[in-house]
């Protein structure tokens, strides 16, 4: 898993539930995660994942009980969870707050919710956030994504792009929804992900993470038709599985898939033809896929990112 920098004994991490990729990484450390849970399971306190598989290590703990509990350190992924995280533990912890998303709104002129403080460190998952974002006086550091590796279980038996997206039709220009049915001309397209029910396409609603990935990989391609967003671990996952990739040439995606590994453009027209290629070309699909999992590996190895957070919260 990498060097502990030092952070003996195990550190108890404060961490809520917001980002369910993300977190499946983060907790596979060798520290103790306490997940707040509040009835209902609300967006404050949804505790464990029901999709996932997580380690025990990972531990579930009503909000009320958790000033009972000798916290170390406490990462924040929400703004309001600084002003949680003092009432529900009674105490100042010290943080680092977890920046998934790139900005909304007028981007140039975006100012990170965190830009005037300098006592929480703000944590980047993709240097295009950092770029983008005004951080004011607070401490940046980027860690890039890490991901288990699910192995290379790409089949490609089917001529079909496989695309995950949560709340598709909520996020359309965001996620490049509108586009699919310029993609769909060409090529037959597959939706996973929350809230997919009622596309035009076939749609796969919520399945278990490993399910997921092994359904994804029989599809030929993985299309990835975000226009906004930090990177997207689907587009990671789908790499490692072994997948060629066709994606818009936006944010970060074009540090994350070298040419090997499918196809970037700005023009649609250019991406249909490159889905409908593969789709044509079993073999050619094939060693893109092998070079996209190679390059996923290589960057966002699981061992890297748990040992860039060891560092960081060894200082913290």
């Amino acid at each position: 898993m990498g060097p502990r920098h030092g952070l003996e004994p195990l550190v108890k991490i404060l961490i809520w539930h917001v980002h369910g990729s993300w977190t499946s990484a983060f907790i596979r450390g060798s520290h103790e995660y306490l997940l707040p849970l509040v009835p209902g399971r609300g967006p404050d306190g949804r505790g464990r994942a029901a999709t996932y598989d997580w380690p025990d290590s990972a531990r579930e703990v009503p909000w009320e009980r958790l000033r009972d509990e000798p916290v170390d350190v406490v990462v924040y992924q929400r703004p309001h969870e600084i002003d949680l995280a003092r009432e529900w533990l009674g105490r100042d912890v010290p943080g680092v707050y977890v920046e998934h998303n790139t900005p909304a709104g007028d981007v140039p002129r975006t100012r990170h919710p965190l830009a005037d403080r300098t006592d929480i460190p703000i944590v980047h998952v993709t240097y295009f956030n950092e770029l983008y974002w005004d951080n004011g006086r607070a401490p940046t550091r980027v860690i890039e994504h890490g991901i288990p590796d699910p192995g290379h279980l790409y089949t490609g038996e089917l001529p079909r792009a496989g695309v995950v997206v949560n709340e598709p039709v909520r996020r359309t220009r965001v996620a490049g929804t509108d586009l699919l049915p310029r993609f769909a001309e060409r090529v037959p397209l597959d939706v996973f992900g929350m809230k997919v029910n009622g596309l035009p396409y076939g749609t796969y609603e919520d399945l278990p993470q490993h399910v997921m990935h092994a359904e994804l990989a029989r599809r030929r391609v993985y299309l990835h038709p975000y226009r906004w967003t930090s990177l997207g671990l689907a587009l990671i996952e789908a790499m490692t599985l072994g997948m060629p990739v066709v994606a818009l040439a936006a944010t970060e995606a074009i540090e994350a898939v070298p040419p090997e590994a499918g196809v970037l453009s700005t023009k649609v027209h250019v991406l249909a033809d490159a889905l409908h290629a593969y789709a044509e070309d079993p073999e050619v699909a094939s060693q893109a896929g092998k070079a996209a999992r190679a390059a996923a590996l290589s960057r966002y190895g699981l061992g890297r990112f748990l040992s860039d957070w060891d560092a960081l919260l060894s200082e913290v």
